[in-house]
């Protein structure tokens, strides 16, 4: 299987409504897909870098080019493509693992359509669908939260997670807590705090937390070891593990009970799947983590999430929680379910009409 060429195309997303983190808010994703085209078959990408390089080092613009100046002409030089030796050149390259994977994912869905096996198939899945969680970000008043809250739980999400920063921590939890009960209920810090908030951030062990998400900066080991041995919460790390060794390192250490899975964040679904190795050999468990990815890059998500050490929810959130229109037929709920895509590859297609209407800009590589 040759390839032929790629394009890297830029589309734009609306979100229903703005996302609030610690690393500010967003209206709209700017993403860069990836087509990956062979000579029988061809796969899509997607890259889950932000515009700006707030979440990590990486971003769109940045992403678009280390893909098309070094990536791309490394992979072409291979007579067939091959995902696992395609990983091994990626390799070479120093960091940009959003980059990687995005490039990586396109050539794994062509090269799996090919064969007519499933992502899911290919990855180990155990179960045909995933319970889902849902994201709510950094809002305005307590009321706000709370309505919105309702109303994901009332759409049948098994499990909200909390964006949390210092001045919005503890009251919204505790608002929460009391207002719906017994719910599975964690938060996630984005790396906002310090080893120094250790006394506040206990402050959290009376409601009962599935899990605090990377409270400390991605390159404190040693403090989330000392902030796990301080605080009742189990300690999850996100920014962290950027690799299957990343993952065992911080587990030795003690810096973690938890591991959110982002397959952008580790250069691609073949590292995901060694993390979540990793982690059930330690007794560990992972959930997937998501970055307001269109179907395309959920419906590999999910396909992850059906592996059998994801037990904990994550965030796989039907489409309509961030867009009213996917470019793919939509993820829906379905009993608190998202259901694993089964066809070959991602198992999904872009919509041509949805996809049209929201590209910004489209480059065509051959090689």
């Amino acid at each position: 299987m040759k390839l032929t060429g790629i394009e890297l195309r830029r589309v734009a997303m609306p979100l229903v409504a703005p996302f609030r983190t610690s690393f500010g808010i967003e209206y709209e994703r700017d993403v860069l897909l990836v087509r990956a085209v062979l000579a029988d078959a061809e796969g899509w990408g997607e890259c889950v870098a932000m515009s700006d390089p707030l979440y990590s080092s990486e971003y769109v613009d940045g992403a678009a080019e280390v893909i098309r100046r070094f990536l791309l002409p490394a992979v072409a030089e291979q007579s067939t493509v091959d995902v696992h030796v395609a990983e091994r050149i990626f390799a070479r390259f120093k960091g940009h693992p959003m980059a990687k994977a995005a490039l990586h994912t396109a050539l794994l869905d062509a090269q799996l359509r090919a064969s007519g096996t499933s992502f899911a198939g290919y990855l180990g899945a155990v179960r045909d669908t995933v319970p889902a969680g849902v994201s709510v970000g950094i809002m305005d008043s307590i009321p706000e939260l709370i309505d919105a809250v309702a109303g994901y739980l009332a759409a049948g999400y098994l499990r909200i997670k909390l964006k949390i920063e210092p001045g919005w921590d503890i009251e919204p939890v505790r608002a929460v807590r009391e207002r719906f009960g017994d719910i599975l209920l964690q938060v996630d810090a984005n790396t906002a705090y310090s080893l120094a908030d250790a006394r506040h951030l206990a402050g959290l062990d009376p409601f009962d937390l599935l899990l605090i998400e990377q409270p400390l900066a991605e390159d404190d080991i040693r403090g989330h070891a000392a902030l796990a041995r301080s605080i009742r919460t189990p300690v999850c790390l996100d920014e962290s593990v950027v690799s299957a060794r990343a993952a065992a390192d911080a587990i030795v250490l003690g810096a973690c009970a938890v591991v959110n899975i982002k397959p952008g964040r580790v250069g691609g679904y073949l590292e995901a799947r060694r993390v979540h190795d990793v982690c059930a050999a330690h007794g560990v468990p992972v959930w997937a983590g998501g970055m307001l990815e269109t179907g395309l890059g959920r419906a590999a998500n999910v396909a992850l999430a059906a592996l059998p050490n994801f037990t904990l929810p994550g965030d796989t959130s039907a489409s309509d929680r961030y867009y009213a229109r996917d470019i793919t037929r939509p993820f829906v709920l379905e009993n608190g379910q998202v259901r694993v895509p089964s066809g070959p590859g991602l198992g999904v297609e872009p919509d041509p009409d949805a996809l049209r209407e929201v590209t910004t800009a489209t480059e065509w590589l051959p090689v």
